[in-house]
């Protein structure tokens, strides 16, 4: 008979994936409340693109581009999780290499043992979404822990801002 992982009622581990979008913006208030409340860690993971797989097999893919891009997302991380620690918040964080976003997203929760993901609905993707489909609705249907999903509005028809209890992230 398989096991079956049963996770706790109360998070102990919660898992954001951020891409400095404001609906991310939102979503990590939402998450750093949470994490607070359940005394829970939260983990803070973004995704760069891996390049050499978009690279022509004529083309030499631009390393230092990606490297660039990894760069800027570890600092950004590295302030939310300066601003997280100052609220007394346990947190870590992670830049994950690849073009499959979700599926980078679920390989984290297995291998940090995630208890909880809080996501929201709309982000940077772009035209990327009416392509490929919504990195949150893959997630929704692949990740096997409980799952938090905001629904924020599409960035393309609302201008609307983070709320004003929002900290300034990055």
């Amino acid at each position: 008979m398989p096991q079956v992982h049963t996770y706790p009622s109360i998070p102990k581990s919660i898992l954001l994936p951020i891409d400095f979008s404001p609906s991310s913006q939102t979503a990590l208030d939402t998450a750093s409340d949470l994490a607070e409340h359940y005394q829970a860690t939260l983990f803070l993971v973004n995704a760069v693109p891996c390049l050499s797989e978009f690279a022509l097999t004529y083309s030499v893919p631009d390393v230092a581009l990606q490297r660039k891009m990894k760069t800027h997302a570890e600092h950004l991380l590295a302030k939310c999780h300066a601003a997280l620690t100052a609220r007394g918040i346990k947190s870590s964080y992670s830049v994950e290499v690849g073009n499959d976003v979700a599926a980078s997203i679920i390989d984290v929760v297995e291998r940090e043992h995630i208890d909880m993901v809080v996501i929201s609905t709309h982000g940077v993707s772009g035209w990327h979404p009416l392509v490929f489909g919504s990195i949150a609705e893959k997630v929704v249907k692949l990740v096997q822990c409980p799952l938090l999903l905001l629904h924020s509005p599409n960035p393309e028809t609302h201008s609307k801002s983070p709320s004003s209890r929002s900290m300034e992230w990055w």
